[in-house]
């Protein structure tokens, strides 16, 4: 038996056939008629040197051979599927697609999108709002915008700005509640998107940083950090607000942060994308662009009194 691979075209129709282990369905994918698709099944058969299929009356099943070839097939022909979707990518300057979580998608690049359409018009950007590792050849995706303390050392990081959390809430719930002290008082929204972080930076810490002794904690609780966000933009409650996700509405005056100071998370957003692909014009567009909507409120995050830090 000889150790040379069969044609490629073999291959893809013994592919179809054990997937859909219909000849008739399988030649209709592959687009050619049954007759066709079986003389390449039977090459293949000839080239193995025994048969790959047990031919019944309406059907067919495959033998203990076809059975051990079938998965890898299926996988190769998936690689082979990916890595074209890659090359073809590297050919394309005019799409870009990004992955965020779902929390930096609403709170920080669906606000300022406009611009960035405006800037570049000839970039057609797609998004992923999810938190599910990626792939980037999988997946056809570009950029991934992930939150946390390290990284994929395989990949090319940007770091993004450091992040904080510091108590945020609307100005006229501000007024009710003036100082740290008075804190222990309002009704506190608490973000458990972050809880992984270690050490913690959650409302016993910030107060711990204050000299302060934490309240006992029974306001909502929100596994989303742009929910979380919404609900003291309502004036439900006060928010430790993270950086990336507050400073606009900081900036803007729908949130402020009367106390000036902040707990340091030790993670941050990285911009992240496959080392060969940093170069592609659409991705230096939205990396640049990103950089300088970081740097527009850089007075707002410098203003804030880091008060904890933990190393980055």
């Amino acid at each position: 038996m000889s150790d040379r691979l069969p044609p490629l075209t073999a291959l893809r129709a013994f592919e179809a056939a054990a997937r859909h282990l219909s000849f008739a369905s399988a030649a209709a994918e592959l687009n050619v008629t049954p007759a066709a698709l079986s003389f390449q099944i039977k090459s293949l058969e000839a080239h193995f040197g025994a048969p790959l299929f047990r031919r019944l009356n309406r059907a067919v099943e495959l033998t203990e051979a076809g059975a051990a070839l079938a998965p890898g097939t299926t996988d190769g022909f998936r690689t082979l599927a990916v890595a074209w979707r890659a090359a073809q990518r590297t050919q394309d300057h005019q799409s870009l697609t990004v992955t965020a979580g779902p929390a930096f998608t609403a709170k920080w690049l669906a606000p300022r999108l406009y611009e960035f359409a405006q800037t570049h018009p000839e970039i057609e950007l797609r998004f992923s709002a999810s938190l599910r590792k990626m792939d980037f050849a999988r997946d056809n995706i570009d950029v991934a915008i992930r939150f946390g303390t390290s990284v994929d050392p395989e990949l090319f990081a940007l770091p993004l700005a450091e992040e904080w959390v510091t108590p945020v809430m609307t100005p006229e719930m501000a007024k009710r509640y003036p100082t740290p002290a008075s804190l222990r008082d309002a009704p506190l929204i608490i973000d458990e998107s972050i809880t992984f972080l270690d050490p913690p930076t959650n409302w016993d810490s910030w107060f711990a940083a204050m000299g302060l002794a934490a309240p006992t904690m029974q306001g909502p609780r929100f596994s989303q950090a742009d929910h979380a966000t919404d609900a003291a933009l309502a004036g439900a409650g006060v928010v430790l607000g993270r950086r990336a996700l507050v400073i606009k509405d900081l900036a803007e005056g729908r949130l402020v942060a009367p106390y000036n100071a902040a707990l340091a998370t030790g993670a941050r957003f990285w911009f992240l994308c496959p080392k060969s692909a940093q170069d592609r014009p659409q991705i230096v567009a939205f990396k640049e662009w990103i950089m300088r909507e970081i740097n527009k409120t850089s007075d707002i995050a410098d203003s804030i009194r880091i008060i904890s830090r933990h190393p980055v």
